[in-house]
C-alpha cells in the first residue's frame, strides 16, 4: 500500500548521513511547501472571509508539523522534550469558526503525512479535500436559506406602538415578531426592532412608505440579521 520514503527508523542524525536519505528529506520539505500554499489558496477561494495572517498559518503549518514529526522520529526523549517546550507556549487568539478548525486540522494532517515520508498521500489527501471544499462551496451545501429581515423603526414617545403598525405588518409580511424595543435621544423616542419575513409581490420601497407615514417620517432601517460568526 502506501510507502514512505524515510527509513521510519532513523532519527535526523541517521538520515541526514545518508545521501539518498537527505535527497527525500529535501523532497518532503519542497512538497509540504507546495501543499501548505495549495490548502491556503483553497481556504481562500472556498471562504467569504478570511485574514491574510490566517492565510499565511495555514501555508506555512504542514512544514512546521512536518519539522516536529522529524525531530521526533521514533524518539521517545525528544518526543517528551519538544512536548514539555509546548506547553510553555500560551496560545492567546480570537475564537475560530469551524471552518478555520477543519482548515487547520486539514494543514496539520498533510503536515504529519509529509513528516513520515508519506508523500503520494500527502499529495492525494490535498486534492481529494480540496475539491471536497471547492465542490460544497459551489454547490451551497448547508446553507440555511433564511428569508427574514430586521426592521427597525423610531417612533415619537407619545406614539402607541404596540399596534399602530399591526395593519401594515400584516398587510407586507408573512410573518412578523417584535424582537426588541429601547428608548432613545434620551428618552424622547421608541426604536422598535421587528423580525419580519416580506411578502415577495409588495416592494420594499412601498412599505417603508407606508410605515414612514405612520411614524412621523422618523428613522427607518431594514435590512438582513447579523448572524455573527459561526462557531462548533
Amino acid at each position: 500500500m502506501l510507502e514512505s520514503v524515510l527509513d521510519s527508523n532513523a532519527i535526523v542524525s541517521e538520515v541526514v548521513s545518508s545521501g539518498a536519505s537527505l535527497q527525500a528529506i529535501i523532497i518532503c520539505f519542497v512538497v509540504s511547501i507546495l501543499l501548505g500554499v495549495v490548502i491556503a489558496f483553497i481556504y481562500q477561494k472556498t471562504s467569504e472571509k478570511y485574514s491574510h495572517n490566517f492565510i499565511v498559518t495555514l501555508a506555512v503549518l504542514p512544514i512546521l508539523v512536518q519539522g516536529v514529526i522529524f525531530l521526533v522520529n521514533g524518539n521517545l526523549g525528544t518526543g517528551v522534550a519538544i512536548l514539555g517546550a509546548f506547553s510553555l507556549v500560551r496560545f492567546r487568539t480570537i475564537p475560530g469558526s469551524s471552518k478555520e478548525i477543519a482548515a487547520i486540522f486539514f494543514a496539520m494532517t498533510v503536515g504529519l503525512s509529509m513528516g513520515m515520508g508519506y508523500v503520494f498521500y500527502a499529495v492525494m489527501l490535498t486534492g481529494i479535500v480540496g475539491i471536497l471544499f471547492i465542490v460544497l462551496k459551489r454547490l451551497h451545501f448547508g446553507v440555511i436559506q433564511d428569508k427574514s429581515c430586521i426592521v427597525c423603526i423610531t417612533v415619537p414617545e407619545n406614539l402607541d406602538y404596540e399596534t399602530v403598525f399591526t395593519d401594515l405588518l400584516e398587510k407586507y409580511c408573512e410573518q412578523y415578531e417584535l424582537e426588541k424595543t429601547k428608548t432613545t435621544n434620551l428618552g424622547s423616542m421608541f426604536e422598535l426592532s421587528y423580525r419580519v419575513i416580506r411578502k415577495n409581490e409588495y416592494s420594499q420601497k412601498a412599505f417603508i412608505d407606508e410605515l414612514r407615514c405612520r411614524n412621523g417620517n422618523l428613522r427607518i432601517s431594514m435590512g438582513r440579521m447579523d448572524k455573527g460568526e459561526l462557531t462548533l
